[in-house]
């Protein structure tokens, strides 16, 4: 099977680093020792392998999930994701047991988030072990994530319903951008069994996000409506955004991720294009704070953008940060920056590390022993259904940890294997 390397020339690494502290390796280190510390902790209470760590409750003590939610796979991964800067057999013991504690999901077509489930968790246990069996638990996954696709509306279908904010209609083929990260796990089930199907389906779902999801300045909507038998696009909106027309933050990241992955799956330069407009739009948004990490709605209470949902805004002194977000952009950001070039490449490469500067820092990280036994601080699930604001989340830990391992594959100029 093709692997896919990641290796930044001496030339154009030298161009990224030069005049530029980057991150300094002591942080990194301490990063990793935290999370060490903090997931020793949450294993030592988490001995039911049916209940995936998601985030804190009201007390800071963990929360749960179960395999049906589409956050179950982030659990393993970050073991992954420590075992691999550690190479502790410690790590690597957990993440094998709770990664094949998700094995039955292989089978689960109720759920477009199959590609988080099983490729944050399965994917890094395929691609660090070599397990056959684990190659082909990610290929049946795959088959069960096809079943979702729709020729007439050229998109794989998210969830099974969606009802409007306003309560005036319901939809029954509702395409969430967050859809883009779940074509990673077809991109690899096409390398792996050389059937072109799977890859095929990927580029037509995000060809197809392309052309609906986007607005001229590269600014995403969340949810896409369509109709199921004509392919028709009957409204755009949100669900977890401010309003309809805004930029919800961890949307942005998932499609700028979304796209520079599919750039390296494909070659296609529109699908590069498309990502380097999304980072632009990340990184120029006369909204973003100074230290870089997004509040949760890049136009959350400004004129121009009416919620439909029930927005309070005396209920927060100031407008929270979503750091998931912040995470995902970064890790995004590190691998775009090895398809760009010149001054691009170094603006791209930059605003990563200051990403990663700013989530090292007190400010996000926890305290030992507290925040749910999970590393950074401050993330948003979502405001409008009133669920986890300003609480770790387990997929801000995920990201973080790969974009700090991305980062110190390419300052050490290590190849960075994708599958």
């Amino acid at each position: 099977m093709k692997k896919v390397t990641l290796l930044i020339p001496a030339v154009a690494l030298a161009l990224l680093i030069t005049g530029f502290s980057g991150l300094d390796k002591n942080t990194i280190a301490g990063d990793f020792e935290l999370a060490e510390q903090q997931y020793s902790k949450l294993l030592a209470v988490s001995t039911d392998l049916t209940k995936y760590p998601r985030s804190a409750d009201g007390s800071g003590r963990p929360s749960y999930t179960n395999i049906k939610d589409w956050t179950g796979g982030f659990w393993p991964g970050c073991l992954w994701n420590v075992y691999e800067y550690t190479k502790k057999d410690k790590w690597k013991a957990e993440a094998i047991k709770w990664t094949e504690s998700l094995e039955k999901n292989q089978y689960n077509t109720a759920h477009h988030d199959i590609g988080f489930m099983m490729y944050t968790s399965y994917g890094n246990a395929y691609r660090i072990t070599k397990n056959p069996a684990y190659k082909n638990i990610l290929v049946q996954s795959a088959k069960s994530l096809l079943t979702r696709f729709n020729p007439k509306v050229k998109a794989i279908k998210s969830w099974e319903i969606f009802h409007s904010w306003d309560g005036q209609h319901t939809y029954h083929y509702p395409v969430i951008i967050d859809n883009m990260m779940n074509l990673e796990l077809l991109f690899f089930a096409s390398k792996a069994t050389g059937d072109s199907t799977y890859r095929n389906i990927a580029v037509t779902h995000a060809e197809t996000t392309l052309q609906h999801h986007y607005r001229p300045d590269f600014s995403s909507y969340h949810v896409v409506n369509y109709d199921p038998k004509t392919g028709e696009v009957l409204s755009k909106e949100t669900a977890q955004g401010f309003s309809d027309n805004s930029a919800w933050a961890r949307g942005q990241a998932w499609g700028l991720y979304g796209y520079t992955m599919t750039y390296r799956e494909t070659g296609n330069k529109k699908f590069l294009d498309a990502a380097l407009r999304m980072a632009d739009f990340y990184m120029k948004h006369s909204n973003l704070p100074e230290d870089h990490i997004p509040y949760w709605d890049f136009n959350a209470g400004e004129p121009g953008y009416q919620p439909k949902w029930y927005y309070q805004p005396a209920k927060f002194k100031e407008i929270p940060r979503d750091v998931s977000a912040a995470a995902i952009t970064s890790s995004a950001l590190l691998e775009l920056s090895t398809y760009a070039s010149g001054k691009n490449q170094k603006k791209l490469f930059e605003m990563a590390v200051s990403i990663l500067s700013s989530l090292s820092t007190d400010v996000y990280r926890a305290k030992p022993g507290t925040n749910g036994f999970q590393v950074l601080k401050h993330s948003v699930g979502s405001i409008p259904h009133n669920g986890e604001i300003d609480v770790p989340l387990i997929y801000a830990d995920y990201y973080f940890l790969e974009a700090l391992l991305r980062y110190q594959r390419l300052v050490n100029k290590e190849p960075v294997v994708l599958q």
